[in-house]
């Protein structure tokens, strides 16, 4: 087996379009027989003939190693072997697959027969009935031989060797798990005389003069004829002056075309749009476009990069209902089934070829295939099977050349094919600023300041004596190809981001890294299905939980940061003033009005809806906005109420595949909150410690610990990230640790009686430094047995870096059952991620209350909070704010046991409820892989004071 050669695979036919053909077809999907060699020295050199009836059976499409035969393994840029091109590793497992099958009649009967592997990684020879067919390379890419002659009526063996690692693993490391295996479908194909071997169809609309066109270039062997039904069309050629509708992620209209000789029809399913870019933007129609969009890997947590049309239909119409409107296909072309979904429910795609040599960064870049003349037919097999393949979907407006290869000349000549092989789309290549043969200006994680100068660069004439090049990318639209990390707790600063995307209009948008966290699936003896991540599979080489980092989890339950990103981008914005009694409505949809929404208000005060109605939707156009009037019982003032909030919804105005009717898109409030009523003091006495200043118990409710001054918070990912482009890049998690802030030492300077009140001095300090909090406590004794609690804080001496947060901790000594409350939710948020967040009366069971992030951090902080009730086994406890409101954070785990622990599997609750209320809370940023905190939402060492009410409820 040759597996050290920079080449393309050997025997393949010239690519062509995936095509839907009435020629007779067979999968050879199922039980195949399967023998594993750890080494290609210890595979049997004569194998393709043996007796395979005690060989193991495994399915394909699919990866050995998620089915008894070795292991995943998971590394980022970093390769699990010495970067030593094109040699793979001496342990290189071999998997030899044997399929013994029957050839249906009819595709013995036609003229030629075909079969096609639609993906093998890493690399496969092929054998038919001891006949060598040839080899593979490119996993995520289709390969057709030619089996006529070779093909015979009775029993066919089928044998395929697959090398884990060869050649082409140099062009393949994409930031996800390594899983070998013939993945995805393996298909004979009847060839009739006369038939159709390619098609492509370029479907173009017009936006000056309403009409369509259809250019077809025709591989055939016979006379064709192409046929549009719902045009009443029969034709020989190519077509010009149609009456179509146009096809945008909006309104993805497709219509069925056939092309047909006497022995064969192919069927298509064609839109009609336009792919440009004019005065710094992309226009599609010739209207400009915003991309909504995410990056998105093949997962599946039990069956990894094998395709499941249901599982993948469910996640797309999942990305619809959060307002996703554009896909990169990260970082190769999905299964082919993929495509005719994202046409059919409307995205913008980025295909990008199977491409990737971002380890040479490791080495300088010294030997990247993107500037060696060895490896260049191999890249350009891949850029032309990428594109052949995929040519025929509306959905693609970009071709891409890969991710994260450096530069050269290889990479350029790839560019240069596509642009020549098909001028109707855009070619896009992130990892070449110069930007100088790429349609578009891509980068990755650009801070918020460098997108806001690359937007004013749209703006502002070229300066004289700018070389060719940059005065080139000054005529390109910007895109961010990824933009903030959704590891973890995160990401923050999307909000800002798309205020800048919003604002410039060279500035088309960007794709959140990224779309799923790619975890698998493991059910362990004990019965216990748990998520693993890298190194949990004895890897030596791996980059841990870097693979965690999606909006979703690997079962496609969304995460905090896919609620908050789908308000972000939301294509209507609403902006309410109850005061006025108006609502502006804002179209951001780019190519319809608002027929399809529907606006309801609804005003709930103190808790109760008292008022609900249907508004009349304006008909603003796109990009535009209206001022609407809100009927007098929405906007009727209440002097007694102490909330009061109109919200005004839109939803869906009719079903979609993607959700039925009255599905929420957007939603906009005007909050008005009043002072609550003061407190009435009462005779008694308040249950504090005078040794240790805490809180013994309120109302019959037993406090086991606090309140004690928190600053610090369990570290999420991005606490982990290194501040990249700042003058200290150590990350806030290692500063804090430093700082001691996790280890706080507290003493009681003084406690007094005070009539019924009891004051309380505590100080906190770090260990090492002299930085320490002053906290004065004032305990009331209120009617009806709670407890008001006036704090002031003030910090001491020098801090040497901004806090997590401040607070008060309060631990009950009982496990949480839920809580209660009234501030902005339901969703969890934090100060630079709360877009989704809305004021409300919301309630949350017990596993509601945090997020159960594969790896342990802090989560389940709610904003803006009012009012709340913990619930736990022993009672609740009331909080109220009387001035400010709070950030709220309960949880069934410790900070020390979430910080310790790898997994969210090996958490133990100690059996007790951990409340924080937080006066301060710093943002989480996206530092994991990209910008840190904004400034503006870190918290900095700083006095302030509050008062709250406490009440207990016993049982």
């Amino acid at each position: 087996m040759q597996i050290s050669r920079p080449a393309p695979g050997i025997g393949a036919l010239a690519p062509r379009a995936h095509l839907a053909t009435d020629a007779p077809q067979q999968s050879l999907a199922g039980s195949w027989r399967f023998r594993l060699s750890p080494t290609l020295h210890e595979a049997p050199d004569e194998w393709r003939d043996d007796d395979t009836a005690a060989w193991d059976e495994i399915q394909v499409p699919g990866h050995w190693v998620l089915q008894g035969h070795g292991a995943p393994a998971y590394s980022n840029v970093q390769m699990p072997f010495p970067v030593d091109p094109p040699h793979p590793p001496q342990a290189n497992p071999i998997g030899d697959h044997i399929l013994d099958f029957v050839a249906d009649e009819s595709l013995l009967a036609a003229a030629e027969q075909l079969i096609r592997f639609d993906g093998i990684e890493s690399a496969g020879e092929i054998w038919l009935n001891g006949e060598w067919l040839g080899s593979t390379r490119g996993s995520r890419l289709a390969h057709e031989f030619d089996v006529t002659g070779i093909l015979r009526a009775g029993e066919n063996r089928l044998a395929v060797r697959v090398a884990q690692f060869s050649d082409a693993t140099y062009l393949e490391n994409q930031d996800m798990w390594w899983l070998p295996g013939i993945f995805r479908d393996v298909t004979l194909l009847a060839r009739p005389e006369g038939g159709i071997r390619d098609v492509f169809a370029t479907g173009d609309f017009d936006p000056a003069t309403g009409t369509g066109s259809l250019a077809l270039v025709v591989d055939a062997a016979a006379e064709w004829s192409v046929e549009i039904p719902e045009l009443g069309i029969d034709s020989t050629g190519s077509l010009e002056g149609l009456a179509v509708e146009p096809w945008t992620a909006e309104t993805p209209r497709l219509y069925d075309v056939v092309v047909r000789t006497p022995s064969e029809s192919v069927s298509l399913r064609i839109g009609f749009r336009r792919v440009e870019v004019k005065n710094t933007e992309i226009l599609v129609n010739g209207s400009p476009i915003l991309l909504r969009g995410v990056n998105r890997h093949e997962h599946h947590p039990e069956k990894g990069r094998v395709y499941d049309a249901e599982w993948v239909r469910a996640e797309l119409e999942l990305m619809k209902r959060h307002n996703i409107n554009a896909v990169r296909t990260s970082h190769y072309p999905p299964h082919p089934e993929t495509l005719a979904l994202f046409d059919e429910l409307g995205f913008w795609v980025i295909d990008e070829c199977d491409y990737e040599s971002h380890e040479f960064v490791m080495v300088d870049w010294r030997g990247n295939p993107s500037a060696d003349p060895a490896w260049r037919d191999a890249l350009m097999d891949r850029i032309q099977r990428t594109v052949h393949r995929d040519k025929n979907h509306a959905s693609v407006i970009m071709w891409s050349m890969g991710n994260e290869a450096g530069v050269g000349q290889n990479i350029d000549a790839m560019l240069l094919w596509t642009k020549q092989f098909d001028p109707s789309r855009l070619t896009h290549y992130e990892g070449d600023w110069s930007c100088g043969i790429a349609d578009v200006y891509s980068r990755m994680y650009a801070s918020h300041d460098e997108v806001a100068q690359i937007g004013r660069e749209g703006l502002e004439p070229a300066a004289a004596g700018l070389d060719a090049a940059h005065a080139r990318r000054l005529t390109l639209p910007f895109i961010q190809c990824e933009f903030v990390h959704a590891m973890g707790t995160g990401p923050g600063g999307m909000q800002e981001y798309w205020d800048l995307f919003e604002q410039y209009p060279r500035l088309a948008g960007g794709f959140v890294w990224e779309w799923v966290e790619q975890g698998i699936a493991v059910t362990g003896d004990d019965g216990v299905r748990r998520i693993m991540i890298g190194g949990d599979f004895g890897e030596k080489v791996h980059d841990g939980n870097f693979v965690i980092d999606g909006l979703v989890s690997p079962d496609r339950e969304p995460r905090p940061g896919l609620i908050h990103y789908a308000a972000t981008i939301a294509q209507v914005q609403i902006r309410v003033d109850a005061s006025r009694a108006t609502a502006t409505i804002e179209n951001r949809f780019d190519h319809v009005d608002l027929a399809g929404v529907t606006l309801v208000a609804e005003r709930i005060v103190d808790g109760e809806s008292v008022a609900r109605v249907g508004l009349d939707t304006p008909q603003v156009a796109p990009r535009h906005a209206a001022e609407i009037a809100l009927p007098a019982e929405l906007s009727d003032p209440r002097e007694s109420a102490v909330a009061d909030v109109v919200t005004v919804r839109a939803l869906t105005a009719h079903d979609a595949s993607w959700a039925e009717a009255g599905h929420e898109i957007s939603s906009g409030q005007d909050v008005r909150v009043a002072a609550p009523p003061a407190p009435v003091p009462a005779d008694g006495s308040v249950d504090v410690s005078t040794g240790s200043g805490e809180l013994a118990s309120v109302g019959g409710l037993a406090i086991a610990a606090g309140p004690a001054v928190g600053i610090w918070r369990a570290p999420t990912d991005n606490d982990w990230g290194r501040l990249h482009g700042e003058e200290d890049p150590t990350p806030y998690a290692e500063r804090w640790r430093r700082g001691g802030y996790d280890r706080t030492v507290s003493r009681v300077v003084s406690s007094a009686t005070e009539g019924a009140s009891v004051r309380v001095h505590t100080r906190t300090g770090v260990p090492i430094l002299d930085a320490a909090i002053d906290a004065r406590m004032t305990w009331t004794p209120l009617e009806g047995g709670s407890v008001r609690l006036d704090l002031e804080i003030e910090p001491d001496g020098s801090w040497p870096v901004e806090w997590a947060r401040l607070g008060i901790d309060f631990v009950i000594d009982a496990a949480p059952t839920g809580l209660d409350f009234v501030g902005d939710g339901p969703v969890s948020a934090y100060p630079d991620m709360r877009a989704a967040a809305r004021f409300g009366w919301w309630s949350l069971a017990a596993d509601e209350i945090t997020v159960d992030s594969i790896t342990p951090q802090e989560s389940g902080a709610r904003q803006g909070v009012i009012d709340a009730t913990v619930g736990t086994e022993a009672g609740s406890l009331r909080i109220r704010a009387l001035d400010a409101p709070f950030a709220l954070t309960v949880s069934p785990h410790s900070r020390d046991e979430l910080a310790a622990k790898t997994h969210n599997w090996e958490l133990e609750a100690d059996g007790k409820t951990h409340v924080s209320i937080d006066l301060l809370q710093s943002g989480v940023g996206t530092a994991s892989c990209g910008p840190g905190t904004l400034p503006r939402y870190r918290v900095a060492a700083r006095a302030i004071r509050t008062s709250l009410i406490l009440e207990g409820i016993a049982g």
